[in-house]
């Protein structure tokens, strides 16, 4: 089966990794999963962010 990677150098979608380790973010089970590769990384860090915030409240 194949699996997606966004390349975040590119902006692009990748099936199968053609590209270094350093520029993907992945893997997907979907094209439409790694298109939205960026938005679930800001989302995890807003996510983060929170806590941490949280944390030095304490």
């Amino acid at each position: 089966m194949a699996k997606y990677w966004y390349n975040v150098q590119t902006h692009e979608v990748e099936k199968d990794a053609q590209s270094g380790w350093q520029s993907l973010i992945g893997p997907y089970e979907s094209r439409a999963e790694a298109e939205q590769a960026l938005a679930k990384v800001r989302e995890r860090n807003e996510l983060a962010d929170a806590q941490d915030e949280e944390e030095d409240e304490a």
